[in-house]
């Protein structure tokens, strides 16, 4: 049996719970006594799992403080861990849950019903993969039965809304008096970035010879060391950077300009149009023109080829092309 024991601190206020874990002490500090004997007979029981088989109670808010720190150490970024928390916070409200032991089939379903009402689909699939994720370190934790599942909901296929030739000629023409926007334009429609990536990018990042920039994911902190660049992309951002002061080391010293966006686009027919659908366009131009999923996969940086499938890629020209491939007016003649 492994030990688990409560001690104070001497000039620290509050009490500690000491125990030995994979080889190496660890301890955790609380504010009363009765917290700490409260947290010593959840880790006790953690530890002697294996001779335990019932389910630890836990309060909410000590999941919650446990599941963000263990997220915290998988290295999840912070817009993730706020998604995370929203979710979980969206979930405790609609099924007033305050604990390890209301955590039932039926209050998942409750949950799923009621945000069903309140988002579209593809918000609510989302809360539910994150309550997923929760479920599933909650059962190791032994928070919860086994029993308990989530499952992702159907989703009726979505149009990608992808620019078509015409239409990238208009944006860039309409943007030709804005040097710095025409720029992020082309390296989002050339390199498939992110805007936030674009507006990190150093000067020291191009390499010019080799027509590749030097990358880093804000969102998934993936890099590459030699991401490709078409040429004439390269050959326009050599023009760009000649009008830069020599001693400028971002490619754009300005933030990125959300009304002259709307109302450039406006002026080009394009009034819907989000700077995330360039990313749309990239994928489905390299889709249209025969690159693999594989490949596009790698380039946007996805960790589920699904994701690029059913949300990036425009292939409607590509079922085009493929239909009217069939002889229709062969088998009319006579």
């Amino acid at each position: 049996m492994k030990k688990v024991w409560t001690y104070k601190r001497k000039h620290v206020n509050g009490w500690w719970v000491g125990w030995y874990e994979s080889g190496r002490r660890k301890a955790k500090a609380l504010p009363s006594r009765e917290l700490a004997n409260h947290f010593k007979h959840i880790k006790y029981t953690q530890l002697n799992s294996d001779v335990f088989t019932g389910m630890v109670s836990v309060d909410w808010t000590q999941m919650m403080a446990e599941y963000n720190e263990y997220k915290n150490v998988q290295g999840v970024t912070e817009s993730t861990l706020y998604e995370i928390a929203l979710s979980l916070r969206n979930f405790k409200d609609l099924t007033d849950c305050h604990g390890s032991r209301q955590l039932s089939q039926s209050m998942i379903d409750k949950f799923i019903l009621l945000r069903g009402k309140q988002v579209q689909r593809g918000t609510l699939n989302k809360d539910i993969r994150n309550i997923k994720a929760f479920i599933k370190w909650a059962k190791k934790k032994r928070y919860i039965n086994d029993d308990v599942e989530i499952k992702p909901l159907k989703e009726d296929e979505r149009p990608v809304k992808a620019l078509t030739e015409e239409q990238i000629k208009k944006l860039l023409a309409a943007f030709e008096s804005y040097p710095a926007m025409k720029m992020r334009i082309l390296l989002a429609l050339g390199t498939g970035l992110r805007r936030g990536d674009i507006d990190t990018l150093k000067v020291s990042d191009v390499d010019f010879v080799n027509c590749n920039l030097t990358t880093q994911s804000k969102k998934t902190r993936k890099s590459m060391g030699a991401r490709p660049v078409p040429k004439p992309a390269i050959d326009e951002l050599k023009k760009y950077i000649e009008d830069l002061p020599k001693d400028q080391g971002k490619l754009f010293l300005d933030d990125f300009n959300y009304k002259q966006w709307r109302k450039v686009c406006s002026q080009a027919g394009l009034s819907s149009l989000r700077f995330h659908d360039l990313r749309k366009t990239f994928a489905s131009t390299l889709a249209q023109n025969g690159v693999s999923t594989a490949v596009t996969q790698r380039l946007l940086e996805h960790s589920s080829p699904t994701l690029t499938n059913k949300v990036y890629l425009n292939v409607d020209p590509v079922l085009r092309k493929s239909i009217d491939q069939i002889p229709i007016e062969n088998w009319l003649e006579r």
